[in-house]
């Protein structure tokens, strides 16, 4: 059953990825309808899976796979709102990509971490906010890294105005940012939420986590604070945008990696 409504999510996400890859290589105009309703499609299918993948008599399994396919549905779904106002095209590819592939991951490599979140509201708001704060920082780290190459083109002397596809290098910054303050502003929520309704936040097992969370938020406090007092752009930016990122990736999947994947316990 589950694989009945897995092929037909990733058929969609190749789908839009057909009709938004060609226009990123030439000059010709992407049509935002066809990839909206192409991509609601995926994610309408791929939360109904995960629906079956997550939600059980036995309570939630979050198993690393299911997480990243969650958040993975979270970025598309953010993402692909998005273009209805934004040129974020170049973005595209990889978010569907990657959907499609934790999707099928999903599906094919079932793991076991069952909760009781029904009975931990606390807990619920918890994971909820750092999974938004995660989702949304991963969307900024795609942002730094079309900062990155577009400037790489600049540098180059390689004109990308021609493709009207590929939005201006100052407006990716703006938008960058704008998306940062957003992750940024979840993620200390998620952090001092997780202070108050995790009773063993500090606890063994859990100390790791706490630690690289705090690490990936001061490492954005200090990019935030070197933008807009110190003017940092350019290289500097993405580096810190990938240290935050990899420590929250870190944080949020060091260990169950190991345990789930690695060990297979």
């Amino acid at each position: 059953m589950d694989m009945l409504i897995a092929i037909p999510a990733v058929c969609f996400y190749i789908i839009a990825l057909l009709l938004v890859v060609p226009g990123l290589t030439s000059n010709n105009g992407i049509k935002t309808q066809p990839v909206f309703v192409t991509a609601i499609i995926a994610i309408a299918l791929h939360l109904l899976l995960l629906k079956d993948l997550i939600l059980g008599a036995s309570g939630q399994n979050l198993s690393i796979l299911n997480v990243a396919s969650l958040i993975s549905v979270i970025v598309a779904s953010l993402t692909t709102f998005a273009i209805l106002k934004m040129r974020i095209w170049f973005l595209l590819p990889v978010v569907y990509s990657f959907a499609a592939i934790n999707l099928f991951a999903a599906t094919m490599l079932p793991g076991a971490f069952i909760t009781h979140l029904e009975s931990q509201p606390q807990a619920f708001i918890h994971i909820s906010l750092a999974l938004f704060s995660y989702s949304t920082l991963m969307i900024a780290t795609l942002y730094a890294l079309q900062l990155a190459w577009l400037d790489h083109k600049l540098k180059r002397k390689k004109s990308l105005q021609i493709n009207p596809n590929i939005p201006p290098l100052m407006m990716v910054e703006r938008q960058l940012f704008k998306i940062i303050i957003v992750g940024y502003g979840l993620l200390t929520v998620t952090l001092i939420s997780g202070y108050f309704f995790i009773g063993d936040i500090i606890a063994q097992g859990k100390t790791h986590k706490a630690i690289l969370s705090l690490l990936a938020w001061i490492i954005y406090s200090v990019l935030l604070w070197g933008h807009y007092r110190q003017g940092w752009r350019g290289r500097k930016v993405v580096w810190f945008s990938l240290a935050g990122a990899f420590l929250l990736t870190l944080a949020y999947f060091g260990s169950r990696f190991v345990k789930e994947i690695i060990i297979g316990s």
